[in-house]
């Protein structure tokens, strides 16, 4: 088993960085259509909507970059830090069973980006092929 597992790893990996980075990409994607609408979500939860872009850029940009296996460990790391803070900001609330849900899901997602982190993006990614670490 283990030695299948060694074969196919730099397709589980390749795998693995799709499904964590589509919820990033499509969420960076859909924040710019409804921009105002997010800025001001932001602004109600005590957040500046003025940091937008900023996460703009790291859920679609790092999304990307995490599917396409550039600063793989950089990124993943970025992206952990901002599921576990966006969670206790928007999704910390004990008493709302579908806020903690969604407040457990980013905690999940981080703790998938640290494996990530930890592993490297593997042999089919421009890391690789740049034979980068970061």
């Amino acid at each position: 088993m283990e030695k299948m597992i060694n074969t196919l790893q730099p397709y589980i990996l390749l795998i693995s960085r799709f499904l964590l980075a589509a919820i990033f990409i499509n969420a960076g994607w859909g924040k710019i259509g409804g921009y105002a609408g997010t800025q001001a979500y932001m602004d109600s939860m005590g957040v500046p909507g003025a940091m937008l872009p900023l996460v703009i850029l790291l859920e679609l940009g790092g999304g990307l970059a995490i599917l396409f296996g550039l600063l793989t460990r950089f990124s993943a790391l970025s992206i952990a830090a901002f599921s576990v803070i966006s969670a206790f900001i928007f999704h910390y609330d004990p008493s709302n069973s579908g806020q903690m849900i969604n407040f457990m899901k980013n905690i999940s997602i981080a703790g998938g980006f640290l494996a990530l982190v930890a592993i490297g993006p593997g042999k089919l990614s421009i890391d690789a092929k740049l034979n980068k670490h970061w």
